[in-house]
């Protein structure tokens, strides 16, 4: 599935977002090595009543932004001003590994345009980028990683299927040693293990049960921090919960989102 892409405007940054559906508004953050087009398979399988909404995050895709050094929370300002900029309080935000990152910030630092907070394979500090094989990708130069994120991404069974590899590669983003740099570098420095507490936002964690790096124990500490979150684990699931367990992270983002609507956008 193929969408033009529109624009949001928010200071200097130019956010590129591509979108379906109506009704309850989702924004969905990729992650670390992808763009919107992570989303192009799930968006269509949240249904009807839902406007799914997946944009280019910094140094990402088809979104413009100054090469100036930034932070999660400076991603989440953005992700804030584009839910604005179409016309919403709020949104139901979902984020996946570094996108999830950015979903915990946004409930933190922006609360008020958070409806409800799903948050799948990711971190509540930097340690994101000392876990097992996440570490390892890292170190590698982007146009090394796409061999490395198939067995981090995908199960056994996943990789022998030749549809699925060919999905995940098309996901891949091979950025700017400079925009790469910067993505790394908005991550150290990154901790809200103190603050989870403050989130009052209905939220659900969606981890892979053999996820090598944001293994189900992370997810299970964040979902005690925050008081009424809820884990689920999806078996024999890896890091990419959103690629080769689509339909079943879509059916249980939409679950939630529909269980915990909205007020009217203005």
């Amino acid at each position: 599935m193929t969408t033009a892409l529109k624009t949001v405007q928010a200071g200097e940054i130019e956010i590129a977002y591509a979108e379906s559906g109506a009704g309850e508004p989702v924004i969905l953050l990729h992650g670390g090595e992808s763009t919107h087009v992570q989303y192009d398979t799930f968006r269509p399988l949240l249904g009807d009543g839902i406007r799914a909404i997946a944009y280019d995050q910094r140094d990402s895709g088809a979104s413009v932004n100054p090469p100036d050094p930034y932070g999660i929370p400076d991603l989440a300002q953005d992700c804030a001003a584009l839910i604005r900029g179409l016309g919403h309080e709020r949104a139901h935000i979902f984020g996946v590994s570094f996108g999830g990152l950015i979903a915990l910030q946004v409930a933190v630092s922006v609360p008020d345009v958070v409806q409800s907070l799903t948050v799948g394979a990711a971190f509540a500090d930097a340690s994101a980028l000392r876990a097992p094989v996440a570490s390892e990708i890292i170190e590698l130069p982007p146009s090394r990683r796409d061999a490395r994120m198939l067995t981090f991404a995908l199960s056994e069974r996943g990789q022998a299927d030749e549809e699925l590899v060919a999905e995940l590669r098309s996901m891949l983003v091979h950025r700017s040693p400079e925009a790469d740099a910067r993505r790394l570098a908005a991550i150290r420095g990154y901790d809200l293990t103190d603050r989870l507490p403050e989130i009052a936002a209905p939220t659900l964690l969606i981890y892979g049960e053999d996820d090598p790096a944001a293994r189900p124990g992370i997810g299970q500490g964040i979902a005690e921090a925050i008081q009424g979150a809820r884990l689920e684990v999806i078996a024999g699931a890896r890091h990419g919960i959103t690629v080769e367990f689509t339909r079943e992270t879509a059916r249980l983002l939409r679950h939630f989102v529909l269980a915990h609507p909205s007020r009217p956008a203005r």
